[in-house]
């Protein structure tokens, strides 16, 4: 499989620079504006680090690699760097995708710093040589769950498209719903998709979804699908549904979180929770970042570019203390790490069934689009 080439000029053979492959999506079926937001954090952090001396007197160096959203795209590209002999991996947003560049990077013993991913099982087995950044799963979904709860609402619908990511948040959230008098009711979107005729592009007929929803009791849909389409498609359909005036939207994977949604929905966008991992106050540091990543952006710097920024922080501090021809001493270097970030001290340890390391101090919130201003977002939970 042919991996596209970096950006010009990210490619050094002489040694002068210190490498660090990243991992991002930039083109569909990818969520690209994510990747955007990603990649803008962690470029914007490799410039500071350059602008204060670099890693031991040489500059640092970002390595694109485009995902596309393809796991073995992915894992192609982690070969590749490798062959290059970056000194670590950062980055990706995609649960699937991760998973596929984490299994990798474990095999090879290259030090995988996660920006963005949540799956909890990245890798099968234990592994040393990967970290990550956002919240498990699990942990943010519960999170979800309780706000759920604390609304008053018991009975959930979801509308699921097969995937892994997808299934493993079906399963979280009926196993930590049904002790609590709480019930799941799946919606297979792959049978609607079947006679709705759902096009990644064209967006699709979801009379069949409201139809069901209709006869369900449930008083909250939770979009387990894939952005643009079908989850357009679905809010649109269910918001001029009569039947369905009284039922709220959600968005537990955080398709709300970006511009694309609101530019795409309108109106439509407003009030459908979703989580986002940033603190009710950002650091200092946080403040100043998200000020020059707005202006890098030319709009407001979502969770992901925290936390690409973050992720270049991170591996920073690691370089500069083990050296970045040591990749042993890297991995063995994550729980040893207390940097601060943008949202917060970062420090790794170990969770139970989390099969990396992990920054356990995530900061969780569930937060929607202001239906009176759809740039602004509500904090409704945090967690």
């Amino acid at each position: 499989m042919t991996t596209p080439p970096s950006r010009p000029g990210a490619e050094r053979t002489d040694g002068s620079s210190v490498q660090i492959g990243a991992l991002v999506p930039l083109t569909r079926p990818g969520w690209a504006e994510a990747g955007q937001h990603l990649l803008a954090g962690l470029e914007l952090a490799v410039r500071e680090v350059n602008d204060a001396g670099g890693i031991a007197g040489r500059p640092l160096e970002l390595v694109v690699r485009d995902t596309a959203a393809d796991p073995q795209r992915a894992a192609a590209a982690v070969d590749e760097l490798a062959g290059l002999g970056v000194a670590a991996l950062a980055g990706e947003y995609h649960s699937v995708v991760a998973r596929a560049a984490a299994t990798r990077a474990d095999a090879l013993g290259l030090p995988f710093l996660c920006s963005s991913a949540v799956l909890d099982a990245l890798t099968e087995q234990p592994t040393k040589w990967v970290a990550r950044l956002p919240p498990p799963q699990s942990r943010g979904w519960q999170v979800y769950a309780d706000f759920l709860l604390a609304a008053g609402h018991s009975r959930i619908a979801v509308a699921a498209q097969p995937s892994v990511y997808w299934a493993a948040g079906t399963r979280i959230l009926r196993d930590y719903l049904a002790p609590r008098g709480g019930t799941v009711t799946e919606l297979d979107m792959s049978a609607f998709d079947a006679t709705a005729g759902c096009d990644a592009t064209a967006g699709c007929d979801a009379t069949a979804v409201c139809d069901e929803l209709a006869d369900n009791r449930a008083t909250v849909l939770l979009l387990l699908v894939g952005h643009p389409e079908p989850a357009v498609s679905i809010v649109k359909s269910v918001r001029r549904d009569q039947r369905l005036a009284k039922i709220m939207i959600g968005a537990p994977a955080g398709q709300p979180e970006f511009a694309e949604w609101a530019t795409l929905l309108g109106d439509d966008s407003a009030a459908i929770p979703f989580l986002r991992y940033l603190p009710e106050r950002l650091t200092p540091l946080g403040e100043r970042v998200g000020t020059a990543l707005r202006e890098q952006l030319a709009a407001a710097p979502s969770f992901v570019a925290f936390e690409g920024y973050d992720t270049v922080a991170v591996l920073a501090d690691v370089l500069r203390t083990d050296g970045v021809d040591r990749a042993a001493r890297t991995a063995d270097s994550w729980p040893r790490v207390a940097v601060e970030g943008t949202r917060g001290q970062i420090r790794f340890s170990r969770m139970p069934g989390i099969s990396v390391w992990q920054w356990a101090g995530t900061p969780i919130q569930v937060v929607d689009r202001d239906p009176a201003d759809l740039d602004r977002l509500r904090i409704l939970h945090t967690g």
